[in-house]
């Protein structure tokens, strides 16, 4: 079955597929973010760092992605280009993410976590491993609170509260390099370990 351009509105909770494994070929698509024109995944042009995230709001996905974004010019002297999905409806996205300088799409039917082989799982929450960054996020958040920044999640979630996070470094040739399923709530690449993997000898981020 062919995968739809966007994602669609309404959850319809699709199983995984088998996880994908660096050298598996990922076909083109285009993806629009929630602000921003359309984008190519693959993109010809530069390798594509594709990350799958929780609900808009979710506080472990916002400190990272301000690790991320710290880092952002870095990232791009790399060679790559960062793309992130949520599985929150784009409108309710797109007030959480708004300050973020890469894509962010919005995918509530979670039809690409399905084809990436993306899980929710309760271990998201309940592996040990993962709390001190979830208290590190509630922190960071309840201060954004106090400074009149930021927004509480919204308080239904029809995607779920237990994702696991996944990385995915695409060539523009459209193989996966290098790939990270996270076994809990706060698993996923650093930007070094992002940026080791693309500085990794061979042709990975040329074709």
């Amino acid at each position: 079955m062919r995968t739809p351009s966007n994602p669609t509105r309404t959850p319809v909770r699709p199983g995984p597929r088998p996880r994908l494994r660096p050298g598996d070929s990922v076909p083109v698509r285009t993806l629009t973010p929630v602000s921003g024109p359309p984008l190519a995944v693959p993109d010809p042009g530069s390798a594509v760092h594709v990350q799958f995230r929780r609900f808009a709001g979710c506080p472990v996905c916002n400190l990272h992605l301000r690790s991320v974004a710290r880092r952002h010019a870095e990232i791009e002297r790399a060679g790559i280009r960062e793309v992130v999905l949520f599985h929150s409806p784009a409108e309710e996205l797109r007030e959480h993410v708004a300050h973020l300088p890469f894509a962010v799409v919005a995918d509530p039917g979670k039809a690409l976590y399905a084809e990436f082989g993306v899980e929710a799982h309760r271990r998201a929450l309940l592996d040990p491993r993962g709390w001190p960054g979830i208290v590190r996020g509630v922190l960071a958040g309840t201060a954004d609170l106090l400074r009149g920044r930021g927004r509480l999640p919204a308080a239904s979630q029809p995607g779920g509260r237990i994702g696991l996070p996944a990385d995915f470094l695409i060539t523009p040739g459209g193989r996966i390099a290098a790939v990270k399923y996270g076994e809990h709530i706060d698993d996923q690449w650093s930007v070094d370990e992002l940026l080791a993997h693309a500085a990794e000898p061979g042709p990975p981020l040329t074709g």
